[in-house]
């Protein structure tokens, strides 16, 4: 069963819930509005559909391999990366200036969800590679950007972030790489790096490391981190490749999915010569500050991992429909004359109900989300841009880690509803929720997102933004209010579910101070809470808006009737477990914290 690229209910989400022609109306995106976005997904329906996901089952079973410090990638994928590069897709959102289309956020979300429904092993390198651009787009200096920016976003060299080490797992103030300055204002880059993404590869011509080093005076913790550029080759002031930079794979990692993505432990040189002299590199900003800028591509990363979430979740529902549709078995519980298709059994029906409403709100809420970056970047007033940035920092945790979390109950779901088959690989199901597993993991795992929204989202600003959007469902609760059948159905879901939530609030608001272990105890309860009430808000104003274009005869009947439906499902089977959540969050932390250590 091939991906379909579901552009319709993109097209839905955009234009409805994310409002396109709003941002349209934005400085800069005078033509971005629907009629280009229908343009643009159509086109990268074609490439993702026909190019990219034929390529997705290949790489699970001839994933990339390693020889002599050089990575191979599957079969296929180095001329895919060459189409996808040419089509100008590396650069939807990114600046005209350098090369980019300059299309809004909220195009180039969709854009990547096509791509990671299509073959996620794939798509990763395209997603560092952004992140990297981001990266230097807002810390770089001139001379950075004018070499490295329009190759990154032309596809002729990609992107990597080079975080992490083998002693510090995500406590990056353990971070050991040392970057010593030169006289020509060089760095001598020195020190391993594990779980770099595409660190090596044979899509491009060059590889661009964004790398996390300390200086020799530095101080101990993130404060004394600093980020440095790295290519594999070195090239001149226009660009032309030149020596081979000290920078080396020693190995690739064996994963339990998403094996066509060549994840490396790469090696730059060391600080005594033994095995090189160490790569020259050179410092991106100001010294001491290479975390606040990296920052900026893992907040990119993680919004992309998100959407991977989504996308993993789609492939995975699409196939399930596909199955249940074939797959004959069993006599329908209310009488039937012989065997039926599965799609007709009640808890089938459950299970792939439950896929898609999880899907299509995780879907709606991330694009509600990149409107807002929009708005927060390219907004005329200042303070309206203030406004949108604080609201798009409010979600991306939980774009990433309840998008992720949903796509692993969906994959499994999937899964369940092949029976038997699913287990055996040559159905599919099974890939992909194995190369959903790492989702909650890369780029922050989700205690990480949920300790960052409570802190960070949260407490710092007092709930103001937390409140803002809260009082938002409000007044979607009273368009919903004494409309009659499915519409207020949603609303009396949606109520109490966006009570559970503002206490929720308000408990980690009054008990941060006092009793943080507890908060932090919860904090993972609260995230799925958040996820699941915003994205039922989403599912309500879907609802409402297609009870409003089926009244005025504008669409399609079956779609429109079937968006309302989705919705009344994800109220009544979704919305219902915010109460158990705010519990979990609110009152859990006894249980949680409870037992000695040593009882474990």
């Amino acid at each position: 069963m091939s991906y379909v690229a579901p552009i319709r209910d993109m097209m839905f989400v955009m234009r409805h819930l994310a409002g396109i022609d709003e941002v349209a109306r934005l400085p800069g995106f005078a033509d971005a509005g629907h009629e280009t976005a229908q343009a643009v997904l159509g086109e990268c329906a074609k490439l993702n559909e026909g190019v990219v996901e034929p390529l997705n089952r290949p790489g699970d079973l001839e994933p990339s391999t390693l020889a002599d410090g050089a990575v191979t990638t599957t079969p296929g994928f180095r001329e895919a990366f060459r189409q996808f590069a040419q089509g100008g897709w590396q650069g939807v959102q990114h600046p005209a200036e350098f090369g980019g289309q300059g299309l809004p956020k909220l195009i180039a979300t969709a854009c990547m969800e096509m791509l990671n429904s299509a073959n996620l092993s794939f798509a990763l390198c395209p997603l560092l590679t952004d992140g990297a651009i981001e990266a230097l787009l807002v810390a770089g200096s001139d001379e950075q950007k004018r070499l490295f920016v329009p190759r990154l976003i032309s596809g002729e060299w990609t992107g990597t972030m080079n975080l992490t080490e083998s002693q510090a797992g995500s406590d990056l103030a353990l971070v050991r790489a040392k970057a010593v300055p030169q006289p020509d204002g060089s760095y001598r880059i020195s020190g391993q790096k594990i779980f770099i993404t595409f660190g090596e590869h044979d899509m491009a011509d060059n590889i661009v490391h964004l790398v996390l080093a300390r200086t020799p005076d530095a101080p101990e913790g993130v404060k004394g981190i600093s980020l440095f550029v790295v290519p594999k080759f070195l090239v001149d002031a226009e660009g032309r490749k030149g020596a081979r930079n000290d920078v080396w794979c020693q190995s690739i990692e064996h994963k339990l999915g998403i094996k066509a993505s060549p994840t490396a432990v790469l090696i730059y040189g060391d600080d005594k010569g033994e095995v090189g002299p160490g790569a020259i590199g050179y410092r991106v900003g100001e010294e001491n500050r290479g975390l606040e800028y990296m920052f900026v591509m893992m907040n990119a990363a993680r919004f992309a991992v998100g959407m991977q979430g989504v996308a993993v979740a789609e492939r995975a529902y699409q196939r399930a429909v596909a199955y249940a549709r074939e797959r004959v078995q069993s006599r329908d519980v209310a009488g039937s004359s012989g065997p039926v298709p599965i799609v007709r059994h009640p808890d089938v029906r459950r299970m792939l109900m439950t896929m898609r409403a999880s899907t299509e709100a995780a879907r709606a809420l991330a694009y509600v989300a990149a409107a807002t970056s929009d708005a927060g970047h390219h907004a005329a007033d200042e303070a309206v841009r203030r406004e949108n940035m604080a609201v798009y920092e409010f979600l991306v945790p939980i774009v990433k880690g309840w998008s992720t979390e949903m796509s692993l109950e969906v994959a499994s779901l999937g899964v369940q509803v092949h029976g038997g088959m699913g287990f055996i690989e040559e159905t599919g199901a099974a890939q992909y929720y194995r190369d959903a597993r790492i989702l909650t993991i890369y780029e922050g795992t989700t205690a990480i997102q949920a300790n960052d929204f409570v802190g960070r989202k949260t407490v710092r600003d007092g709930g103001a933004v937390a409140r803002g959007l809260i009082a938002r469902v409000r007044e979607t609760e009273a368009q919903l209010a004494g409309r009659g059948g499915d519409l207020e159905a949603i609303g009396a879901r949606l109520s109490p579910a966006r009570a559970a939530l503002e206490e929720t609030v308000e408990h980690v608001l009054g008990a941060f101070r006092g009793d943080v272990r507890a908060v932090f105890a919860g904090s993972v309860p609260y995230l799925r809470l958040a996820g699941i009430v915003l994205g039922g808000w989403q599912m309500a104003r879907a609802a409402l808006a297609a009870d409003a274009a089926l009244a005025a005869g504008d669409g399609d009947a079956g779609f429109l009737a079937a968006k309302i439906a989705t919705a009344r499902f994800f109220a009544d089977h979704l919305l219902t477990q915010a109460s158990a959540l705010r519990a979990a969050a609110v009152e859990g932390a006894a249980g949680t914290l409870a037992m000695p250590e040593e009882a474990f």
